[in-house]
């Protein structure tokens, strides 16, 4: 809010459009959080190394910063480094952090904008939260656009939530593929398995030609909680 910042959960990306995290770089294959790779240990270096020097370097530069600061960070033999700054939410890093968020999110933005944010006004569910990105055939190079998307019919609250990125309605009044990475499939749980035991069950039920996703979404999490 210019004068303080409130860290949000910690969110891990997998931006390989291959399986174990292999091939091409995509703007992002699926997400989950808290990502426990980042330690409390790791998250109080992040905070005394990297965020508290950047808000004293903006206020020292006069640079009134309200908002969010989004910091990408590679954990490295060394500690945490920052592999870049966005003045935004990352996507589909997004759609996990609201999932949990367990506060009014208009309210924390307000906050922001007129310089009184406090810890106590960002609360978090329990548990875990994770997405799956049906993209394109073909993505991240040359793909088809214009294909039927099936199995979007789904409101139950117990059901993931579908988070259209690249669609359009065509002239027929149906839901067409309209970009790469079409759909980002949602859902928090009591634990990371079990979001994405019901994601990839919603999964099964939506279609569109050449609709690829990764099956190993949080792969290296599972592992950890074994």
């Amino acid at each position: 809010d210019g004068k303080t910042f409130v860290p949000m959960l910690p969110i891990q990306d997998h931006k390989r459009i291959g399986e174990g995290d292999t091939g091409l770089n995509t703007g992002g294959m699926g997400a989950y959080g808290p990502a426990l790779v980042l330690t409390p240990e790791l998250q109080v270096r992040v905070e005394k190394e990297i965020l508290e020097p950047v808000l004293k370097a903006l206020q020292t530069e006069d640079m009134n910063y309200r908002g969010c600061l989004y910091v990408g960070l590679m954990l490295t033999p060394t500690g945490p480094k920052v592999v870049e700054f966005n003045a935004r939410f990352g996507d589909p890093e997004t759609q996990v952090l609201m999932t949990l968020l367990d506060s009014d999110f208009a309210q924390i933005l307000l906050a922001c904008a007129t310089g009184s944010l406090k810890a106590e006004q960002v609360k978090w569910k329990s548990g875990s939260a994770a997405c799956v990105v049906l993209a394109s055939k073909g993505y991240p190079e040359s793909f088809e656009t214009g294909k039927i998307i099936t199995g979007l019919d789904q409101h139950q609250l117990d059901h993931p939530q579908s988070f259209h990125a690249g669609t359009k309605m065509n002239e027929n009044g149906k839901v067409v593929t309209a970009g790469g990475r079409v759909l980002t499939v949602t859902f928090g749980a009591e634990s990371l398995p079990a979001a994405l035991s019901k994601i990839y069950d919603a999964i099964e039920d939506i279609h569109f030609d050449g609709c690829y996703c990764r099956k190993d979404i949080g792969y290296r999490e599972l592992a950890r909680l074994k």
